[in-house]
């Protein structure tokens, strides 16, 4: 299974489990993470979710090759399914993340409550050098956590940060040795596993709540440039040259 859920202890864990593809998200991958949120949200047992990948790697975002065979068009495409059921959740979201989170990777967690990255983390939002444009409200998210001018150079440049940075400017709660991370963030999210479930979830809600509606319309707004940006002469070239494995060139195009 390349998605792997557990629950245990009032902790919904969802682990990337694709490791011979860095974890590289499929649609199905994607149904599997909308679906268990879904399930975890309805599951009166479950208090918090967890998310993590592996030691060597959280995830190297889409999986280029099924994203072009499958790409998200429609709202109730499964990427569009986790992106709503994620950022709509109620419940504590935990994320413990070691090595590279690319793409959705890095924009998910911004929709997470608490963020602990092991010191061999990297994060990358390419976007813009694919002739795409951020996604997953990430465009308002992140210049409110960083401020603007950090969030133009990751957004703009996409080129990757380190785990202590993404802590300075507030993607990230903690930063820890690799092979700590997970077992911290396990002890972070038992911690609220045993707290009042009601009071959890109108603490999140209040700090929250207002930006919910915010949160949709931005991503709305980013998908339809997204959809038109993917079938540009840009992106085509992007993803050609990642096939080949050379240099894209865009100077040909105006």
């Amino acid at each position: 299974m390349d998605i792997l859920t557990n629950k245990a202890n009032g902790i919904f864990t969802i682990t990337f489990n694709r490791p011979n593809k860095k974890n590289a998200i499929t649609a199905a991958m994607y149904q599997a993470m909308a679906d268990a949120l879904k399930d975890a949200e309805g599951d009166a047992e479950v208090r918090v979710i967890l998310f993590t990948g592996k030691p060597e790697i959280f995830t190297a975002g889409n999986d280029l090759e099924d994203f072009m065979n499958n790409p998200p068009r429609r709202r109730n495409s499964p990427v569009y399914q986790f992106m709503r059921n994620l950022s709509q959740a109620t419940k504590p979201i935990v994320a413990a993340v070691s090595g590279p989170a690319v793409g959705i990777g890095t924009t998910m967690l911004m929709h997470c409550d608490f963020v602990y990255a092991a010191d061999n983390a990297k994060f990358s939002m390419p976007f813009a050098k694919l002739g795409l444009c951020p996604e997953f409200s990430s465009s308002m998210l992140l210049p409110q956590i960083a401020g603007y001018q950090r969030a133009a150079e990751k957004l703009m440049l996409g080129e990757a940060f380190s785990a202590q940075e993404a802590c300075a400017m507030g993607l990230v709660n903690k930063v820890l040795p690799a092979a700590e991370v997970l077992a911290f963030a396990q002890a972070q999210a038992a911690k609220l596993a045993a707290l009042p479930t009601s009071s959890l979830r109108v603490t999140k809600r209040l700090m929250k709540g207002k930006e919910l509606a915010a949160i949709k319309a931005k991503m709305e707004e980013e998908s339809k440039f997204f959809g038109k940006l993917l079938v540009s002469k840009e992106a085509k070239e992007a993803f050609t040259a990642f096939f080949e494995k050379r240099k894209p060139d865009f100077t040909k195009f105006k």
